[in-house]
């Protein structure tokens, strides 16, 4: 088909366009040959002609069709050109936020300036071991298959990274070599990627500078080797350098800046260990400050001396050298500042005692003389003779400026060779990866040697290249076996030569630099005449005589010829250097110079370009004498072609891998995209001549398979044949006619460029067509189904209408006659309301003038009644005003008569006073007169008191009379006021009856008002209940709302308590099982430790152990190893078990450490009881606490006299133990010994008498024992007091016994104690030399003395105790009202409260009181929940002493059947074939037993033919036996066997699913056996009465469960690990991959990165593979007895891992997020549910793991557009994190041109709606999570007894009991 056929109507094409460098238009008709203009329109609805090149009629460039717009691989479009690839490569980075695109063998990453979640180790783990095209480019997919083919291939690799300034090249290479770190399994140990980070402070310190493009540019470029061993694993890294710009260490442009160790220097000036450097600001010095701009937005520059510092430190540089370093950077620093002043024009001098330079020369430690004379003078050697020759200021400058850069060159050197001493491998290297990060190609306005030197490096490195890229495509052509011509590809070779040939650029320059006055003019002559219209690359500028344009690969570049000569001889003064390497003073100095003799370093050498650093694997050849001269004088361009050669060389001997790295932009805008830089960088880093190869082959390839299954719609059912091969070769001869545009190879079909558009063109027609019938055959059904719907619906209203009509007229005739009715009875009633109104008008006129006539008469009496009235008052009033004046007169005379009269007595009074005699007569007989009329006084009082009662008596009478008088002479008023108001009444009554007259007319006037008043307030009335009522019922209604408020809050309050408690529940699961997975992982941490210890343990034995023939020696620590991890034994040495035989020398191998597993489980319960108790410890009150810890303060130490006293007592009771046991054998003996029934019998009297001499003995033995002790202690008290000179600083005899003393409760214990001290003093031979009679008193005296002492004691400890008990008690008191006040101020508090708070607070209050009271109770019953336990274990052991001392069981027999039937206490223990569930075996076969039953055991042959978990109950009846035997020793030696036998078969079988699963089966069953018979109430509850009689009755093995528990959850986290080593491989094929739908996905078009096909192959894994696994794992754990909750979450675990790996794939593979994709996802996933259902599985869990699989699925299904849609997105994907959410919609890609891309807009919908979510940012999930495990309790009913063990275990020396 003619590419021309392709541009017709609505064909969208490419347009130049200036701004956007390309623009997309749309063909508005067909193109025919011969038209020179283009109908278009642009996306923004603009119409444009578009004109073709008269000349070359070159049509635009076609557009992609949308669904491989996005694509993973640039090569993978239809149409490659450069406005596909800028299309493709803006389309991922500013919609999908993808960075990465692979073009073909070139990963193309584009800086975002911002951090993104994708480098993770979750997605290093995820990228590991995957091949290339399977997931979405990244920098980690290249590391990858670096390593891979580095492993695959035993060949060296490389990885080339390049690209602009600030494009992210070193931020490339620091990921990949993190990759490599990772994925080698040596992060742990070598650290060597810490090294390589640690020396990146350094290396950007003193090679980063500020450009006006980068902060933090790289002026140099580098090549990092890692080197890998054998097994490759990393074990060193070398770096070489390249291209140091040293002239930035002297000029620095406008807003740049020097290297930034500079400035890190003059901001850390103040520190004192640089004041000796005397430093200052960065604008002091001139080095530093040309640029203006000495500080970068956000750094720290004294922090980072910080960090370059402390990166020296770890790299080895120890104090004195950085010291030096610094000191050498100093000085450059003071030289820059040195200057000259000119003596003449052709000489200079420096000024006298020059600051700067004496500076200089101090820190340098050279002669300030010397220094200063060479600065300014050189010298000239001849043949003959030698001349010193004083120099301008320029060149003075030049020269300090060049001595400046070479000084800083060689400490860059000198620092680098410390980094690799630091980075060194001590093993030998089997093969490297190398990283190279160096600059792209450089173009700027003004281009000078350095470019020149960059711009030859990338023309060396792009011909490597391309020749790489042709190899691929000629051996990938070759492979498949189609013929192929030579592909015109750009051949940049003719570049090189006019740069490095002979006569070439450099060549000329180079010649020049030897001409005594050669200059940048000359040499550009001999350019223009040598090379100008001679070679086509060659051009010369038209306004300029200085400078030359040479045609590279990316684009022209003119460089000026100024400086050229200069910076290629890069001038150094010999005699300079020499007086530095004279410094004395300073050692490091001439270290940086002692190397310049040998081969030169060609950094040293490049003036002003950046120098190379050349440490290649090619080893030079040696020296000859006279060479180092010879080697100096080379220039820099001579060196630096050599060190690119070498470069290459190395490149050509690895395999390369590129990365290009490009800059979006130049302002550091994260995710922004400039066309026209993208462009620029495209063009200059090989992309787009990569696809320009790629587009002059066959760039599309396509499997048969893959062809077949994209174009099956293009074919007939008689194309399809059984060969896909010719079934495509036939369908393509068919489709495109012209045979050279496709070529059928061996496994895949090749087309040409545009090819691969046009089948998807066809196939989209023949799609669409298809859709066009569909469309057209369902809307046809729909209109039909809409008629007969229409149809129906109008029959039906016609039916409803008519009848409707008929309802109409019967209503109309109901309505007429009706209306007839009504007239009729209107008119009567009209005719009778007239009748009635007539009438009542008549009655009313009557009334009206009768009541008028009576009325008149009326007013009349009622004026003749008034006026009597008023006669009446007046007359009354006359009269008492004549009486009221006769009544004040008499008054009046009255007080006149008295006034003279008291007058009269008064003058009489005074006269009698003023007489002496008067006075006299009174005061004779004064005295006894006073005391007769106190005598009368008494008397009167009496008689007063007496008149008194008299008086109040005749009061009372006299007031009864009085009343009486009264009463009568009221009722005579009655009387006469009666007759008068009987003749006032009449006259009243007349004036009334006028007054009403009167009034009636007011009356009647004033009623009509007040009924008017009365209606409107009626009415008023009326209208306000009205009202009322309304408020009334809106009341009731708001009372109604309040009440259902009410409710509903209480409802919501408790449902919201209810919420929190679960969600405080499921926290602390949450928080259990975070507390369990830390436990399991410490306990996975700790067997993988044990495991590394016993594999490094092996590796020592097989290095150090040298077989020898003869005697081998048994090691003779193994005995105590044996013992070191068990418990330390309670029995005496003289019950210890018989040495053990010597083990075999291959089973010397230590056991379990015991103790540390049951450490751990100890420090867990602990850790659980200190969180069950610590809140009741926060709610102690803190006075109780201070009188605890006051008490314990108090309590005195224990002394000797204690410690001896209980070890006495413990000797004692061994002993007393023992001869009780002797005593009652013997006892038991004779009675067995005497046969005769009737001694034996209980009711005998022999019987008795032993009885009651036992019971009366052990009685003594118990008195005597205690007796004895007390005395003991006694008597080493009295020691202890005898020898006071030995402890001068002990207590007093008394103060010594105190404490024991204080044991004793009277009198009477302290006399029997001191009889018996005496006693045992006397006997004691051994004492009699030493006491006496005398000692005898002397110690009576003593022990009085100790009594009197004890009960005075005594007396201050009840004191004492009353004391405390008072202060408790006060306290209790205290507690008490601070309660009640407390409860005083809650209840005034719910008082205030309305009555629901008011109850909701009590209720409230009750809760938390009985909460607390709860809790208290709960502690109670746990401590004597465990006192229960101990005292029951007690009894047990007791009752089983009682067992063994007694003969038979014959208490319950009564007398008359011992006389009735004869006893035969013979048969009565014995009974046949009655087996106790009991294991027996030897000591010498416990090695035999755990070899037989453990390590040689086949889990399939027991699974089949035996009972689930025999190994685990025959293990636990054996340590039944020992605990029957009450053997200690035997228990641990069992069990720590066992679980070392279990852990060594694990080791030896660990990665079979079946051995794994078969031992963690028993694991769990021996475990639940021993908490099952382990007697505790707990575990008995579903026990028989007789496996209750099984349990265990001497040892407490709770501890060796933990430690079995500890095993177990070790098992099953190996189980996890193999079953997810086997379902690894087939997650992503079976789950992803295989079309389990067929037909549903259709494959896409692919690159040169070859995914893996989605087409079910023969080797692939399917769904049903999966299926079929888990069936196996299931099938095997059911068959092994596994618990039913184990199995589940065995399952559980699996579908997580299934989940979390699908996910994770997903979420990295573009290719698959699509509609249909979703489907497949969501049919497996079904199938795995129908798998649980099937299994009865689906309570487990397992089908939550699958969630965030689901939601993903669903994702990408559900509409994606509206913001609805954005809201049922967040809603439900609430499995899936917020970046994955956005991943998704990131990834999303259309299979078919008929679904839609997910709008950048949608997305940013669906981020600010989940912004507020809180979840974790990490990207993917995590697929080596394992669920903590747990071992629910699973009882046994099988019985022990019953268990017979099959001979095919080889057991025979073991018997049942």
């Amino acid at each position: 088909m003619a590419a021309s056929e392709l541009y017709t109507k609505y064909a969208r094409v490419w347009i130049p366009d200036p701004e956007e460098v390309w623009k997309s238009a749309e063909l508005l008709k067909d193109y025919k040959p011969g038209d020179k203009v283009l109908q278009l329109r642009l996306e923004e609805g603009k119409d444009l002609e578009y004109c073709l090149d008269p000349k070359t009629k070159e049509l635009p460039p076609l557009r992609n069709p949308d669904i491989l717009v996005g694509e993973n691989d640039l090569t993978a479009l239809s149409y490659l050109h450069e406005p596909a690839v800028l299309h493709n490569l803006k389309v991922r980075f500013i919609d999908s936020k993808l960075i990465y695109t692979y073009c073909g063998i070139v990963l193309v990453a584009i800086n975002p300036y911002e951090q993104l979640p994708i480098y993770g180790e979750d997605i290093i783990n995820a990228y590991s071991g995957q091949n290339m095209g399977d997931m979405d480019p990244h920098i980690f997919a290249v590391a990858e298959e670096a390593y891979k083919q580095m492993a695959r291939d035993e060949r060296n690799q490389s990885i080339i990274v390049s690209g602009e300034s600030g494009a992210g090249k070193t931020v490339s290479a620091k990921y990949a070599m993190r990759y490599f770190a990772t994925v080698s399994g040596s992060a742990s140990e070598a650290n060597v990627e810490e090294k390589v980070l640690a020396s990146n402070p350094i290396m950007e310190s003193i090679g980063n500078a500020k450009t006006t493009r980068n902060d933090n540019s790289s002026r140099f470029g580098k090549y990092i080797e890692i080197g890998f061993d054998k097994r490759y694993r990393i074990i060193g890294a070398n770096m070489r350098t390249y291209l140091l710009e040293k002239s930035r260490v002297v000029f620095q442009a406008e807003e740049e800046r020097n290297y930034h160790i500079f400035y890190q220097l003059c901001a850390s000036a103040a520190l004192p260990e640089f004041k000796t450097l005397r430093l200052g600001n960065a604008n002091y010095f001139h080095y530093t400050k040309q640029g203006g701009s000495p500080v970068i937005d956000g750094v720290d520059d004294a922090k980072e001396m910080v960090n370059t510092r402390q990166a020296c430190t770890l790299l080895g540089i120890s104090d004195s050298y950085q010291m030096g370093i610094f000191r050498i950077l100093a000085g450059i620093l003071h030289l820059g500042n040195v200057e000259f002043v000119s003596r003449d024009s052709d000489s200079c001098t420096v000024p006298p005692k020059h600051e700067p330079l004496t500076i200089f020369c101090d820190l340098m430690g050279v002669e300030y003389e010397e220094m200063a004379h060479w600065l300014c003078h050189r010298k000239l050697a001849t043949a003959t003779e030698t001349y010193i020759k004083p120099i301008s200021k320029l060149h003075a400058i030049n020269a300090r400026d060049a001595l400046a850069k070479h000084i800083y060159a060689n400490l860059f050197n000198w620092i680098v060779d410390h980094v690799n001493k630091a980075l060194h491998a001590t093993v030998k290297q089997h093969s490297f990866i190398g990283v190279l990060d160096i600059y792209g190609f450089e173009t700027f306005e003004i281009n000078s040697f350095e470019q020149f030197c960059i711009n030859y490096a990338n023309e060396k490195l792009q011909q490597q290249f391309n020749m790489h890229v042709f190899k691929l495509e000629q051996e990938e052509y070759m492979k498949e076996q189609i013929p192929w011509t030579l592909i015109d590809f750009y051949d940049n070779q003719p570049c090189i030569n006019l740069i490095e040939a002979k006569m070439g650029v450099l060549d000329l320059l180079d010649e020049e630099c030897k001409m005594p006055k050669g200059s940048d003019d000359s040499w550009a002559q001999k350019l223009y005449n040598t090379h100008l219209n001679k070679c086509a690359l060659f051009e010369k500028p038209r306004l300029s005589n200085k400078a030359f344009i040479i045609k590279h690969f990316a684009d022209k570049v003119e460089y000026q010829c100024e400086g050229f000569l200069e910076k290629n001889k890069d001038t150094v003064y010999e005699e300079q250097i020499k007086v530095l390497k004279s410094s004395k003073k300073f050692k490091l100095l001439p270290e940086l110079f002692q190397d310049e003799e040998k081969v030169l370093s060609p950094t040293s050498a490049t003036p002003s370009g950046r120098v190379p650093l050349s440490r290649t694997a090619v080893k030079p050849a040696k020296a000859r004498p006279g060479q180092a001269s010879k080697e100096h004088k080379k220039t820099v361009g001579h060196q630096f072609r050599n060190s690119l050669h070498l470069l290459m060389e190395t490149l050509n001997a690895t395999t390369p891998h590129y990365v290009r790295c490009i800059k979006p932009n130049d302002f550091k805008f994260p995710f922004t995209f400039d066309e026209k830089r993208a462009v620029q960088q495209l063009r200059a880093c090989g992309v787009l001549e990569t696809i320009r190869i790629s587009a002059a082959g066959f760039p599309s390839r396509w499997t048969y398979q893959e062809f077949f299954s994209r174009y099956r719609v293009l074919m007939k059912q008689r194309d399809v044949l059984g060969d896909r091969k010719q079934t495509c070769k036939n369908v393509l001869e068919k489709l495109i006619q012209d045979k050279d545009k496709y070529q059928f190879g061996k496994t895949k079909i090749f087309f040409r460029a545009g090819q691969v558009a046009y089948l998807e063109k066809i196939r989209a027609d023949k799609l669409r067509a298809a859709c066009i019938r569909i469309q057209k055959t369902i809307r046809g059904w729909l209109m039909r189904k809409k008629y007969m719907r229409m149809r129906k619906a109008a029959i039906t209203i016609q039916r409803h209408v008519r009848g409707y009509q008929a309802r109409c007229y019967a209503k109309f005739l109901r309505r007429t006659r009706a209306a007839v009715t009504i007239q009729k009875f209107q008119r009567m009633y009209v005719v009778r309301k007239r009748y009635q109104r007539m009438r009542a008008t008549t009655i009313a006129l009557q009334a009206l003038l009768r009541g008028y006539m009576v009325r008149n008469k009326y007013q009349m009496m009622l004026r003749e009644h008034k006026t009597v009235i008023i006669q009446k008052h007046v007359r009354g009033w006359l009269a008492r005003l004549h009486y009221g004046r006769i009544l004040k007169a008499i008054v009046y005379l009255q007080c006149c008569y008295r006034r003279m009269m008291a007058k009269r007595e008064l003058k009489k009074l005074k006269i009698e006073a003023r007489s002496v005699e008067r006075y006299k007569k009174l005061h004779i007989g004064l005295e006894n007169k006073i005391m007769q009329l106190q005598r009368k006084i008494d008397e009167q009082n009496k008689e007063y008191k007496s008149l008194l009662e008299k008086m109040s008596n005749l009061e009372i009478t006299y007031s009864t009379e009085t009343e009486k008088l009264r009463n009568d002479v009221e009722r005579l008023r009655m009387s006469e006021e009666e007759a008068k108001n009987a003749t006032n009444r009449v006259i009243s009554l007349q004036e009334e009856i006028a007054k009403l007259r009167k009034e009636l007319h007011q009356t009647q006037s004033e009623k009509k008002t007040i009924e008017e008043w009365a209606d409107k307030y009626k009415h008023d009335t009326e209208q306000l209940v009205s009202e009322l009522k309304e408020q009334n019922t809106l009341l009731k209604t708001e009372k109604e709302d309040l009440n259902r408020r009410i409710h509903d809050q209480a409802r919501e309050i408790t449902e919201s308590m209810e919420r929190k408690l679960v969600e405080e529940t499921k926290q602390l699961e949450l928080d259990l099982n975070d507390e369990r997975l830390r436990y399991q992982n410490l306990l996975n941490e700790f067997s993988r430790l044990e495991e590394r210890y016993d594999d490094l343990k092996d590796e020592m034995n097989l290095m150090v152990s040298i077989p020898k023939p003869g005697h081998k020696r048994t090691d003779s620590t193994h005995s105590s190893n044996e013992s070191e991890y068990t418990f330390s034994s309670e029995i005496t040495e003289a019950e210890d078990l018989p040495v053990r035989m010597e083990q075999e020398p291959s089973e010397k191998k230590a056991p379990l450490d015991m103790s540390l597993f049951l450490k751990l489980q100890k420090r867990v319960t602990e850790l659980e009881q200190e969180k069950q108790s610590l809140q009741d410890e926060l709610d102690r009150k803190e006075e109780q606490a201070l009188r605890a810890k006051a008490k314990e303060e108090e309590r005195p130490p224990m002394r000797g006299a204690e410690l001896e006293y209980e070890s006495l007592k413990r000797q004692e009771l061994e002993s007393e133990n023992k001869k009780l046991k002797n005593e009652l054998n013997e006892l038991q003996k004779a009675l067995t010994e005497t046969r005769a029934p009737e001694v034996t019998a209980p009711g005998a009297p022999a019987y008795r008498v032993l009885l009651d001499q036992l019971t009366s003995v052990s009685e003594e033995l118990e008195v005597r024992k205690e007796e004895v002790l007390i005395l003991r202690s006694q008597l080493v008290s009295q020691k202890e007091a005898i020898q006071p000179k030995e402890d001068k600083n002990t207590m007093t005899d008394a103060t010594l016994l105190l404490e024991d003393v204080q044991k004793m409760k009277d009198k009477g214990e302290i006399a029997q104690a001191y009889i018996g001290l005496k006693e045992t003093n006397r006997q004691s031979p051994q004492d009699y030399h030493m006491l006496n009679e005398d000692g005898e008193l002397w110690l009576a005296y003593e022990g009085l003395k100790q009594a009197n002492r004890l009960l005075e004691s005594q007396l201050q400890s009840q004191k004492k105790s009353h004391e405390n008990e008072l202060e408790s008690l006060r306290g209790e008191i205290q507690s008490l009202k601070e309660e009640n006040n407390r409860q005083q101020q809650l209840l005034a508090q719910n008082l205030q409260l309305p009555p629901e708070a008011r109850i909701e607070a009590s209720l409230q209050h009750e809760i938390t009181r009985l909460t607390n009271e709860n809790l208290d109770l709960m502690e109670q019953l746990e401590k004597q929940d465990k006192t229960v336990r101990k005292l029951k274990k007690q009894l047990k052991v007791f009752a089983k002493k009682i067992g063994e001392l007694e003969v038979g069981q014959m208490e319950n027999i009564s007398p008359g059947q011992i006389i009735d039937e004869p006893i035969r206490p013979v048969n009565i223990p014995r009974k046949e074939k009655d087996f106790q569930g009991m294991l027996e075996y030897k000591r010498e076969d416990e090695q035999k037993l755990v070899k037989n039953l453990i390590l040689e055991l086949k889990p399939r042959g027991v699974a089949v033919n035996l009972i689930p978990g025999l190994p685990a109950y025959i293990l636990f009846m054996c340590v039944r036996h020992a605990d029957y035997l009450n053997d200690d020793q035997k228990v641990r030696s069992l069990l720590t066997s066992t679980i070392n036998g279990i852990k060594k078969v694990l080791k030896k079988r660990g990665d079979d699913f079946e051995t794994v699963s078969f031992w963690l089966s028993n694991t769990c069953r021996f475990l639940h056996c021993l908490k099952q018979y382990s007697g505790e109430e707990g575990f008995m509850k579903h026990n028989t009465p007789r496996q209750n009689e099984h349990c265990l009755t001497n040892f407490d093995l709770a501890e060796y469960r933990q430690v079995l528990s500890d095993l177990a959850i070790q098992i099953y986290q190996q189980l996890v690990r193999v079953l997810e080593n086997i379902l690894q491989p087939m997650i992503v094929s079976g789950m992803l991959e295989h079309e389990t739908i067929q037909g549903v996905s259709g494959v896409k078009p692919t690159g040169l990165r070859k995914r893996t096909s989605s087409i079910a192959d023969e080797g692939t894994y399917t769904l049903d593979s999966i299926i079929r696994q888990l069936n196996s794992f299931h099938s095997v754990m059911c068959q092994h007895g596994m618990d039913p909750e184990l199995i589940k979450q065995v399952v559980k675990q699996m579908f997580y891992i299934i989940g979390a790996v699908t996910l994770n794939n997903l979420l990295l593979r573009k290719d698959m997020c699509s509609w249909s994709k979703g489907m497949q996802i969501r049919y497996n996933v079904s199938q795995l549910e129908e798998w649980l259902r099937d299994k009865n599985l689906m309570n487990s869990g397992a089908k939550e793991t699958l969630e965030p699989l689901i939601q993903a699925a669903q994702l990408l299904q559900v509409k994606k557009k509206t913001d609805e849609d954005a809201e049922a997105i967040c809603s439900m994907c609430n499995a899936l994190t917020t970046a994955q959410i956005v991943k998704v919609l990131n990834l999303y890609t259309p299979v078919n041109e008929f679904e839609e891309r997910v709008l950048v807009s949608f997305i940013r919908t669906i981020q600010v709606r989940l912004r507020d979510r809180k979840d974790s940012p990490q990207l993917l999930m995590d697929a080596k999570h394992i669920f903590p495990v747990t071992f629910p309790f699973n009882p046994s009913s099988l019985a022990l007894e019953t268990i017979q063990i099959p001979a095919s275990l080889g057991l025979g020396f073991i018997s049942r009991v």
